[in-house]
């Protein structure tokens, strides 16, 4: 795991600005490259093969191909078996395979990938630079493009520090505070992109192509529920042997659910003397603690079920408080969920004890853990799919009236078209759950999991975001997960007899933070305050009816509305807007 970044001009100085930025990402070792018409940097997490030698950036042994690189290659061993022939191997890193594979099979050598990778390669032999994205996202890719000037990196913040225009993209703004993030390729600044999940991009000369690869649907499984159930715990067991592959210790993150409960599950049949994470609240009588911790509970159970040593973290609003202007600056892509004060807190702790964590994320969207997926098969006749999905997850008209400058709001109806294209499936929970796995899950959470993990110089891997299982996993039919009586019904299955039984008669929780309770503590409400007023900042003065803010604020507090949501998402964007001087 790394931090990589480039553009395609040669100067020294600014490709080093851009790796210094960059240093919490990768602390153990850096490095620059410079050739006509590129410059490459790289900040490295040495996880496989430690040694100086497997550095960034690398160039092949013909000195044509150079590449950085940030992620992991969890089947790069059987693909260097495949090319050992063919290519003189000089390290037993997964980055080396890369450059041989697309030695060999050039662009496709992306099909071939089953990890979470983004990455940059340098071809001097006819000077264009090809780069890629994971298959369902995990890893992110920023770049600017101007038709001319082509700038990358890992974080969009290595990117401003160019002289580069920061102005608000007005459209994806709408999709920030209707869906609390900006869906690809848009992001809140003119002229800077996400490469989407599954998609390479080449640029020659002037000439930029943004092409998708894996175009093929899985073919639609015809085993029986009962063999379905047996190869689906083999391929998850296989999963998480391969992302236990490093040369540096793997903890897991636990929560109180079916999916991490399980990759601890299979990780213990692997090695033994586990570390586990998990992470509480402190709140104080009356701000319903059960409630809060009750995930935190179930992962003290777990953990003992398994005997693992389990290390819990709390955090008090104080801490909240502490922790949220670093969470903010990390969090440079703005996104708006409270959890990353919780995830940014737990990987601080966890990376004092083990620098690669193991999480369950993934396991809803692919095998249908969501309540929303059971609602969506009841509500097939009420709404179409577009109008069923901005039910779910669009924030409500009105607030949005309430908090921004009428000029700036673009229609509801446009805004939902654009989410037209993920609505994949033959039916309404299959549609949800495409939409999921297609936005949500890469540009929400996989986004801020990255952010919040490598801020603290720490690996996060996904095991339920294999390749080999998502790809199974949307080959099985819609009722093999999820019915009008139960969620992720193969997946329970499939470890049914392998996990502890209090997991299996809880009800779905999302992982959320009290930050509601939070806005009630006149310390934290201060802090708002000073960002709900045009004296903030000046960059954003003319974008929001600051009256009808600061009463919603205050109706917050003091019980009247729920309106965290909204709040949340306007101090998110308040805050970074002034950080790095964006303007409307």
């Amino acid at each position: 795991m790394c931090g990589i970044s480039g553009f395609n001009w040669e100067d020294e100085k600014k490709i080093q600005n851009m790796v210094n930025l960059l240093s919490h990402r990768g602390p153990d070792a850096n490095g620059v490259f410079i050739d006509k018409g590129i410059s490459l940097g790289h900040n490295r997490l040495s996880i496989i093969d430690l040694s100086q030698v497997a550095n960034q950036p690398m160039t092949d042994n013909s000195g044509d191909l150079t590449i950085v690189y940030n992620g992991e290659i969890y089947n790069f061993k059987e693909l260097k078996s495949v090319l050992k022939d063919e290519y003189e191997f000089k390290t037993g890193s997964d980055t080396e395979v890369i450059l041989a594979g697309y030695l060999k099979w050039g662009k496709d050598v992306v099909e071939r990938l089953n990890g979470m990778f983004a990455f940059a390669i340098w071809d001097k032999r006819d000077g264009s630079l090809f780069c890629a994205r994971d298959h369902v996202g995990m890893k992110p890719l920023y770049y600017y493009w101007d038709g001319a000037k082509f700038i990358f990196a890992s974080e969009i913040k290595a990117i401003f520090t160019h002289d580069i225009s920061k102005t608000l993209d007005v459209e994806a703004f709408n999709h920030y505070l209707r869906i609390l993030y900006v869906p690809e390729p848009m992001t809140l600044i003119k002229n800077i992109y996400k490469l989407p999940p599954s998609h390479t991009l080449r640029l020659e000369g002037e000439k930029l192509a943004v092409e998708k690869y894996s175009q093929n649907k899985p073919a639609s499984s015809d085993l029986s529920y009962t063999e379905v159930v047996s190869e689906l715990r083999r391929k998850v067991m296989q999963a998480v042997e391969r992302h236990l592959v490093s040369d540096v210790p793997v903890g897991v993150y636990l929560s109180g659910g079916i999916d991490s409960s399980t990759v601890l599950y299979c990780m213990s049949r692997f090695q033994k003397d586990i570390n586990t994470f998990t992470i509480g609240f402190d709140l104080t009588l009356g701000q319903e603690q059960e409630k809060f911790n009750s995930d935190f509970i179930l992962a003290q159970k777990t953990a003992d079920f398994f005997n693992t040593t389990h290390h819990e973290v709390r955090i008090s609003v104080s801490d909240a408080l502490s922790v949220f202007e670093e969470a903010s600056i990390a969090n440079s892509d703005p996104i708006s969920n409270p959890t990353l004060i919780a995830m940014l807190s737990l990987a601080r702790h966890a990376r004092s004890h083990v620098k690669v964590a193991l999480t369950g994320n993934g396991g809803d969207e692919l095998f249908g853990g969501y309540d929303r997926y059971k609602t969506a098969l009841l509500a097939r006749f009420l709404y179409t799919p577009s109008a069923l999905f901005a039910k779910f997850m669009f924030q409500k008209d009105d607030l949005l009236s309430r908090s921004i400058s009428s000029e700036l709001i673009i229609n509801t109806e446009k805004i939902k078209g654009y989410y037209q294209k993920y609505l994949t499936g033959s039916d309404m929970a299959e549609k949800l759950m495409s939409a999921d796995r297609q936005s949500w899950l890469p540009e929400h959470f996989f986004m801020l999991s990255d952010k919040m993990s490598m801020a603290n110089s720490l690996e996060e891997r996904m095991p339920f975001a294999d390749k080999e299982i998502v790809q199974f996993g949307m080959s099985l039919p819609r009722k093999y997960k999820v019915d009008l009586r139960d969620t992720k019904k193969v997946l329970k299955d499939a470890f049914r007899d392998d996990l502890p039984p209090h997991l299996f008669n809880q009800p779905k929780r999302g992982w959320f933070s009290p930050a509601a309770k939070w806005l009630r503590n006149e310390e934290f409400a201060d802090m708002v305050r000073k960002t709900f007023s045009p004296e903030y900042y000046q960059g954003t003065k003319s974008i929001f009816n600051w009256a009808s803010l600061e009463l919603m604020l205050e109706k917050h507090i003091d019980k009247r509305e729920y309106n965290l949501t909204m709040i949340w998402a306007i101090f998110t964007f308040q805050v970074w807007a002034k950080q790095h001087n964006v303007e409307l």
